[in-house]
């Protein structure tokens, strides 16, 4: 990587910064990045800054402060749609006007070191978006299925592509039923690392082909899983030192809401969590994947949790999930009631181990890695 791309996060302004050693190449990565934000008709909502920084010439974009106070006060993104009329179901422009939106009224810097890595990102944003509203899943931490025409399981492996299979086809089919016609078994994380690895697998496909065949027999080998997919595939931003405001997400990140109460919490499967912001203030539900999320039921569910626990005949602590439902119905037609349990919920969670007075917020969200030939960050373990 570039000296300027090894000091990108050094740079502390808000919003999407290009950045190029080469004066020539950024003018032509901000020429193409006007001209799209033209095309959406955001060119005159949106402000430019140009510096030099590490031997580097660098340019900031950010939403102009009477735009970003009337359209997204408070980093508050999940207005965006209703605010501005975006139909993002029915336009895939909407969309990217809404992704680029939030990123450039982002609290924190959002750098790519050329036009068309914030390009890629922006298109894995739409991939993950589109491919979680068709995801729907059986929840199930304990058992997990594939279909068996694409998927062998070795437990020292994981599951992996079966030879000569086609990775985006498997994966779309393993999640998505309106395709194969069947809900698979799956905790919620590893779904999230299903609908992450199919986005950037398109991307992969399009823009660096060499990678994505790499990437196909890096699966017909060993699944990547866990701590380790996030360390080759995902960004994270924000942290607890720096928290993001509690209402500020960016469509195609994924994040993690904790579960504040201890006792509950000790359940597997219900320590936390973990989705992706569908935009539109809508938050993924892979069980009920008509029912998405607001920001206020995700975290009434939550707060739930603590009233729904109970122990089988062997004494395993177990959730039922039809008295959360109930508690949650309930509670939803009380305004007072979901001021009380707002309050709580959206503050920022405690530190890991620590169950004090903290929401079920976390203070950073994840993003995939550069993914281009040019800048390339993700780097396969084999």
């Amino acid at each position: 990587m570039s000296a300027a791309g090894q000091v990108s996060a050094e740079i502390n302004l808000p919003g999407i910064l290009l950045y190029d050693t080469s004066q020539q190449g950024l003018e032509q990565s901000r020429q193409r990045f006007m001209a799209r934000l033209q095309a959406l008709q955001l060119d005159e909502d949106v402000d430019t800054y140009a510096f030099r920084h590490a031997e580097a010439s660098w340019v900031q974009f950010r939403l102009n402060a009477g735009k970003a106070k009337q359209w997204a006060p408070d980093c508050d993104t999940t207005q965006l749609c209703k605010t501005l009329a975006l139909d993002t179901h029915a336009t895939a422009r909407d969309l990217e006007r809404e992704i680029l939106l939030a990123m450039l009224r982002g609290p924190v810097s959002f750098a790519y070191p050329s036009y068309e890595e914030l390009s890629s990102a922006v298109r894995i944003r739409q991939n993950i978006v589109q491919a979680a509203r068709l995801t729907a899943l059986a929840f199930d931490t304990e058992h997990a299925e594939r279909p068996e025409e694409f998927w062998a399981y070795a437990q020292d492996r994981g599951f992996t592509l079966l030879p000569g299979k086609p990775l985006i086809e498997a994966l779309q089919k393993t999640t998505q039923p309106d395709r194969s016609g069947k809900l698979y078994s799956f905790s919620c994380y590893r779904a999230t690392e299903y609908v992450i690895l199919l986005a950037i697998a398109q991307e992969l496909a399009a823009s660096n082909p060499a990678l994505f065949a790499q990437l196909e027999q890096q699966w017909q080998t060993r699944a990547i899983m866990s701590g380790q997919f996030h360390d080759v595939f995902l960004r994270e931003y924000g942290s607890m030192e720096h928290p993001l405001p509690p209402k500020f997400y960016i469509p195609g990140d994924r994040l993690w809401f904790r579960n504040p109460d201890e006792h509950s919490s000790n359940i597997e499967g219900y320590e936390g969590s973990w989705v992706f912001y569908l935009g539109s203030g809508l938050f993924t539900n892979f069980w009920k994947r008509d029912q998405p999320f607001t920001l206020t039921s995700k975290c009434v569910e939550l707060f739930h949790w603590r009233h729904a626990t109970y122990r089988d005949q062997a004494g395993k602590l177990q959730m039922d999930e039809d008295v959360v439902d109930e508690c949650v119905a309930k509670s939803l037609h009380d305004p007072t009631e979901v001021g009380r349990i707002m309050e709580r919920m959206l503050r920022w969670r405690d530190p890991r181990g620590i169950y004090g007075e903290g929401g079920c917020i976390d203070t950073s969200r994840e993003c995939a890695c550069f993914v281009r030939p040019e800048s390339l960050q993700l780097q396969l373990p084999g």
